[in-house]
C-alpha cells in the first residue's frame, strides 16, 4: 500500500488545505496586526474611553483643581449622554461608518476622473510627450477639424 491510500478519504482534499492554510494565515495576522476591530460602535465607545481617561490624567498647572474638576465633569456628562446612544443604536454607527466610505470612494473617483482629464494632452510630469500645439497642424489629417473652416460657437467646460 502507498502512502495515499493509508489515509482515510474524508472529503475533498483540496478544500481541506485551503481551510487549513487559511486558518493559518488569519492566525498569522492575528499575531501580527491584534484583534480585527469590532462593529463602529464598539469601535466609539473605546475612543470615547480613551479620550476620557486621557483628559482626566491631564496634570496641568494652568487649569488648577477647579478647573480640572470642571473638566471631568464635562467628559463624565459627554460620556454618559453617548453611552445610551451607543446601545439604542449600534447598527447606526456601523451605517455611518458606510456611508462615509462611500463618500470617500466617490470623492476619490470624482478626483481620479478630473486628474485623467487634465493629464490627458501630457505623458505626465516629466515632460516626455510636449502638450498639442494648436497652432502646428498636421499635414492630410483628414480628422483636423481646422480644414473646416469657422464652426461658430463652442461651449467651453471651465470646471
Amino acid at each position: 500500500m502507498s502512502e495515499a491510500t493509508d489515509r482515510p478519504v474524508d472529503g475533498d482534499a483540496w478544500a481541506d488545505a485551503c481551510a487549513e492554510d487559511l486558518a493559518a494565515e488569519k492566525a498569522r495576522r492575528r499575531a501580527q496586526y491584534g484583534p480585527r476591530p469590532g462593529s463602529a460602535a464598539e469601535e466609539l465607545r473605546k475612543l470615547v474611553d480613551a479620550v476620557a481617561d486621557k483628559v482626566s490624567t491631564l496634570q496641568t498647572p494652568l487649569l488648577g483643581a477647579v478647573a480640572q474638576g470642571a473638566v471631568q465633569q464635562a467628559v463624565r456628562q459627554a460620556k454618559a449622554a453617548v453611552e445610551p446612544v451607543i446601545e439604542r443604536n449600534p447598527q447606526f454607527f456601523d451605517h455611518l461608518a458606510a456611508a462615509g466610505s462611500e463618500l470617500l470612494a466617490a470623492y476619490r473617483s470624482a478626483v481620479e476622473g478630473q486628474e485623467s482629464r487634465w493629464t490627458r494632452t501630457t505623458e505626465g510630469a516629466s515632460g516626455g510627450a510636449r502638450p498639442a500645439d494648436p497652432a502646428e497642424k498636421v499635414a492630410d489629417d483628414p480628422t483636423d477639424p481646422r480644414d473646416e473652416g469657422p464652426s461658430g460657437t463652442e461651449r467651453i467646460d471651465l470646471d
